[in-house]
């Protein structure tokens, strides 16, 4: 039986693709190409004949059982327009196709945008979480920022240039001023990476319209004591003035775009309330 190849292929910059990953990619019977256009570019640079099939998110179910049979005749190696396959592209469902089906599955690592933006940012490597692009409305947007603004490990994740003012918007709002790197088009020609708040990079980027690709760095939330007084001041106006409070807290999640579940859970780990508690007084504010 044959194996399952994922293949990380450059990034940006076509020297940055190891030996062992020009190898696989000339031995094996096939493959399977997020764009064959785009990768083609790279196969005609290295003088790699492999016949190339497409597999992406719009065909990735009706390919599954193409690749499949093909793994009954040799291997196959998958890769993505560029970076580490399966990481915010295709390929989650056929490696765990493929692990079902008895066959192997072997990564041949290499380049890859969030560690290599990661790295460059001078923000803390020793935990770290990836959690893509963020989401396109603003709503979903600034309740994802919500859930993971207490978060102290370093946050990475990718964004498109039309919405990335946007974004930075909603981390100022949301995050308040802590540290970021953005970096654009890393490993090609004009790569850069832009160090600042939030705020900061939002005066960058409004004097110079984003072009190209992005990911961002976030730095984790530092729990200081003045957080922690905070914190302790709020569970002392609970205990003060009871619900009133609660509504208030809920009123200023709701105005960032919080959505209900999110916010009830939020106020009550904040203000050391009964969850139950909680969400009555939300159904009273909105009737939901």
């Amino acid at each position: 039986m044959g194996t399952l190849y994922l293949v990380a292929t450059p990034i940006g910059n076509l020297e940055d693709i190891t030996l062992r990953a020009l190898r696989v990619l000339r031995e094996a019977q096939l493959i399977a190409a997020e764009d064959t256009r785009h990768t083609r570019i790279l196969l005609d640079h290295y003088q790699i004949t492999t016949p190339c099939i497409s597999y992406h998110e719009h065909n990735k179910l009706a390919r599954r059982d193409e690749i499949l049979a093909a793994l009954q005749a040799g291997d196959v190696a998958l890769v993505s327009d560029a970076g580490t396959p399966a990481i915010a592209d295709p390929g989650h469902e056929l490696v765990q196709a493929c692990l079902a089906a008895g066959h192997t599955v072997t990564p041949i690592p290499g380049p890859s945008a969030p560690l290599a933006a990661l790295i460059a940012s001078g923000m803390d490597t020793g935990r770290f979480a990836f959690i893509g692009f963020l989401p396109r409305q603003p709503r979903e947007r600034r309740e994802l920022l919500s859930e993971i603004a207490d978060l102290t490990i370093t946050i990475i994740c990718f964004e498109t240039p039309h919405r990335l003012l946007e974004a930075l918007r909603d981390i100022a709002a949301t995050l308040g001023e802590r540290q970021l790197a953005v970096a654009n088009d890393l490993t090609k020609r004009f790569e850069a990476i832009f160090r600042g708040t939030a705020n900061e990079l939002i005066e960058h980027f409004t004097n110079y319209p984003p072009r190209g690709e992005f990911t961002i760095v976030i730095a984790g939330a530092t729990p200081t004591g003045e957080r922690k007084r905070d914190r302790q001041r709020l569970r002392v106006q609970l205990a003060s003035a009871g619900p009133e409070t609660i509504a208030a807290y809920l009123r200023q999640l709701a105005a960032q775009g919080v959505s209900g579940s999110a916010a009830v859970r939020r106020a009550a780990q904040e203000l050391g309330a009964p969850k139950n508690t909680v969400y009555d007084v939300w159904r009273e504010i909105f009737g939901e």
